[in-house]
């Protein structure tokens, strides 16, 4: 009976204490400071009063200080995309990881790349080897051949029978006289010359009348060069020279392969060149371009052409080491045109220090002879006649 009046007491107590100190707490937070009302206040999002300015977020460290733009002071920070790597304008890395992505990368190099220009006196020179019967003998060694600088034997230091491709200069007449039927054979011909070639060969295609053309720049597609060739008029007269002199130069300056050489294609003589005969020739032995002339004539008139004209594409074609052909039909052009993609798949590359090299600009006379093997009949070999003593880029 005792405890119950002291239980009520204790209730009394605790119920006035409490009453005592409700008061004081919220008096306490009445007089919270400002900086206590931003701690406690943290984790909510502030509220920006129209008429006030937006507060300045804090700086973000990116590796570089971030510079706030001009209209927009309150610049945001970079925020990471979603894939967790920042962009690049955010992160200093990604030039480095760009850096790492390129030094991954392979290096691809093609033929198509310059070729490195050293001065050398070096003498390499391209050979044909035949048979009585015309036809091209291969696997030959290096010792089955012997070459002769102004009647000095020379140290053959370089030796080479691989089926290299060409840097080729094809040179069109498209003068007025190649009109009709011939144009069409000569075109129908090239194309069997593409198809019989190395699959890395590149073109360059010069057409010419009065004038000399480029009409396509080292290309290794040879459709693109037929199509080029249908669209071609034929009209005016013939720059045979001059397009033979800008075929030279392109093959030998642009040219991406070491075995250079023109096939030249055309019905008549020159008669609207600039540079002369002589220049040419004189051009022609300078470099290590060799030229094959293709002469189109009919069976019953070769008017066009004449002795002159013949003689002229001979003497084009021997000083470079290459060789002109005349075709009267259908069936010999195309033959003529097959038989020069085989020679020039089916050549030997010879090369040499000559002793006691002067640099004098002197013409050198060449003579190359090869012997046979035992039990083969006689060969026949066809190259430049000769060089000009200058240590000069290659």
């Amino acid at each position: 009976m005792r405890a119950r009046p002291f239980v009520c007491f204790r209730r009394v107590a605790l119920a006035c204490f409490l009453f005592a100190t409700l008061p004081a707490l919220a008096a306490a937070a009445r007089q919270q400071t400002p900086a206590q009302k931003t701690e406690t206040q943290k984790t909510e999002q502030p509220k920006v009063e129209p008429d006030k300015p937006a507060q300045q977020p804090e700086k973000v460290e990116t590796g570089k200080d971030a510079q706030p733009s001009p209209d927009n002071p309150a610049q945001k920070p970079q925020v990471p995309a979603a894939n967790s790597r920042a962009n690049s304008s955010s992160e200093t890395g990604s030039d480095t990881d760009d850096k790492s992505r390129a030094a991954a990368a392979p290096q691809v190099v093609t033929d198509s790349e310059k070729p490195v220009i050293v001065h050398t006196d070096l003498i390499t020179v391209t050979v044909t080897v035949t048979d009585t019967y015309g036809r091209f003998v291969t696997g030959l060694g290096k010792n089955a051949f012997t070459l002769l600088d102004d009647k000095t034997q020379q140290e053959i230091t370089f030796f080479s029978d691989e089926d290299a491709p060409v840097s080729l200069g094809v040179v069109f007449d498209v003068s007025g006289s190649m009109g009709g039927d011939k144009i069409n054979k000569a075109r129908e011909a090239l194309s069997k010359f593409i198809d019989t070639s190395h699959s890395r060969d590149e073109y360059f295609l010069i057409g010419f009348n009065q004038r000399a053309q480029l009409l396509l720049d080292r290309t290794r597609d040879g459709d693109t060069l037929m199509q080029k060739l249908t669209f071609v008029q034929t009209k005016g007269q013939t720059a045979l020279y001059d397009a033979c002199y800008l075929g030279v130069e392109r093959v030998s300056r642009v040219g991406a392969h070491k075995k250079r050489a023109i096939l030249l294609i055309s019905d008549g003589q020159d008669n609207s060149s600039r540079y002369t005969f002589k220049e040419l020739t004189r051009l022609l032995k300078e470099s290590d371009v060799i030229i094959y002339a293709v002469g189109i004539v009919d069976g019953h008139d070769d008017s066009t052409l004449g002795y002159s004209g013949r003689a002229i594409l001979e003497e084009l074609a021997g000083v470079s080491g290459g060789k002109a052909f005349f075709p009267s039909t259908s069936a010999e052009m195309n033959d003529t045109f097959e038989r020069i993609a085989l020679e020039l798949r089916t050549q030997y590359s010879i090369g040499y220090r000559p002793t006691n090299f002067a640099n004098d600009g002197k013409w050198h006379k060449l003579k190359i002879k090869v012997q046979p093997p035992r039990g083969f009949p006689r060969l026949f070999v066809r190259g430049r006649e000769g060089y000009y003593a200058n240590a000069t880029p290659r």
